[in-house]
């Protein structure tokens, strides 16, 4: 399994910065940092990306409040945070119409069974993809050749490619499934306790 929790960059602790921090707070902790993290002066340029992108984000209340609430920013998560936030987003709307009483499922277990699920299928489909692209090489190391043209050549290289495309994306698939199911970790659910049978009388 990759890295758990989500690797997304905190602007507060970046800049410096208590969670109430005012506009002037906000701006005097960026020109202070930006004076040593300036790639003009020495600094590194990722680090002052970074820090610019705090900045932008603090400064902007919309964005500043969609952080505070959620502590996601897409422009401050990693790439493969985002593919798996983007995966839990749709299950999380599954979970929110289900039409159970809350309580009565655990839908945090529910989650993980269907991130497991989609996992198993995909690389089930991998498995199926890589059997077409080996049968594929097969017929092209098998057919004979026209000198002037290899149309038929070309046509089978060319889905032996598709189907190296299709593998790699199902890969990408499978790696956001695992991210997802690593942000998942730590959660629990309290289920509603079963009601005790009643006495016989």
């Amino acid at each position: 399994m990759p890295k758990t929790g989500a690797t997304v960059i905190d602007p507060y602790q970046l800049l410096g910065l208590p969670r109430d921090a005012n506009d002037a707070a906000i701006k005097a902790a960026y020109r202070k940092i930006a004076k040593t993290e300036h790639p003009d002066g020495g600094g590194d340029v990722d680090r002052f990306a970074k820090v610019t992108a705090s900045y932008e984000l603090l400064k902007d209340p919309v964005r500043r409040k969609v952080y505070d609430d959620t502590g996601y920013d897409p422009q401050l998560a990693d790439t493969a945070d985002l593919k798996g936030l983007m995966m839990l987003e749709t299950l999380v709307n599954d979970m929110i119409l289900d039409e159970r009483e809350p309580g009565s499922f655990d839908p945090v277990a529910g989650l993980r069974r269907k991130l497991t699920d989609d996992i198993l299928k995909t690389r089930f489909h991998i498995l199926e993809l890589e059997r077409h692209r080996a049968r594929v090489r097969q017929h092209i190391d098998r057919i004979g050749r026209r000198p002037e043209a290899d149309v038929l050549g070309s046509m089978l290289k060319a889905r032996t490619q598709s189907i190296s495309d299709a593998i790699r994306a199902a890969e990408t698939q499978i790696e956001a499934i695992e991210r997802a199911y690593t942000m998942l970790e730590g959660y629990s659910y309290e289920l509603e306790p079963e009601p005790l049978p009643k006495a016989a009388e």
